[in-house]
Parts: C-alpha cells; structure tokens; sequence
C-alpha cells in the first residue's frame, strides 16, 4: 500500500477565484505511483474550498457572480466588528458553509476517475493572497 502526500501552493489574485488545479492533481498522481486507490484534496483555509464542476469560462464568470450575489461582501456581519486577522472576511466564511474544505476522488489505473466535463477547482473567497495551500494524499496500490 503506497501513502502520498503532497502539497500545491497557489497565489490568488481576486477577492473571488475558482482556480483549476486540475493539471496540479494529475501531476502529483502520476509522481506517486498509485495506481489503484483514491486521491483526497484538502484546502487548508478555512475561506478557500475544494469544488469539483465544469470548467467553462462563462460558467467561471457567473459562479463568481453567484457567490458575490449570495453573500455581499459589505453585509453587516459581526465578525467583522474584530475579525481575528484583520480582514473583513465573514462573507467568505458564511459561503464556505456551502462548500466543501474536501472532495475524494477514485483512482483507476493511475488515473483520476472524474468525468469528461469535470475539473478540481481550488476556490478562494478571500482574496487576493500571497499563499494558499491544498493537501492531496493519495493512497493505494
């Protein structure tokens, strides 16, 4: 049984960014020699999360439109009285309660077992930042 971690550091540029790590993913598969098992992705933030869907940019442009609509950013929200790092961030924490911090995917003969229109998105809801970092273990044979 093969055990593999790695990590991918990403900066972000926009207050709201699906960022395709897809190609990120596949890398590090293919550098761990699993063949047959899973790949787990993990953001490590508790405002940028882990989605898996179509990578269209028009698609792109209104998932980030969504996100803003749903939960403005200038909302009168209490964590922003004293936010805990300076940033006025309870809008990207209030949408992380829609998303996931992880996703699982299915390895099968070293490749990942998404579909034809899927691709891993990192998503960031509070950006921009200098460094962000998603985990990806991998376990198998």
């Amino acid at each position: 049984m093969i055990f593999q971690k790695h990590t991918i550091s990403l900066e972000t540029r926009n207050p709201i960014a699906l960022i395709d790590i897809t190609p990120m993913v596949n890398k590090a598969l293919a550098d761990s020699g699993v063949q047959q098992g899973q790949a787990i992705i993990l953001s490590q933030h508790t405002t940028a999360f882990i989605n898996i869907n179509e990578k269209e940019n028009r698609l792109l442009e209104d998932m980030t439109t969504f996100l803003k609509r749903l939960v403005p950013r200038d909302g009168d929200y209490l964590h922003n009285l004293q936010p805990l790092d300076g940033r006025d961030n309870a809008h990207a924490h209030l949408l992380g309660l829609f998303m996931n911090s992880s996703e699982t995917i299915p390895v099968s003969d070293g490749k990942l077992m998404i579909g034809q229109w899927q691709s891993i998105f990192f998503v960031e809801l509070d950006g921009p930042r200098l460094r962000r970092n998603v985990l990806v273990q991998f376990s198998g044979i």
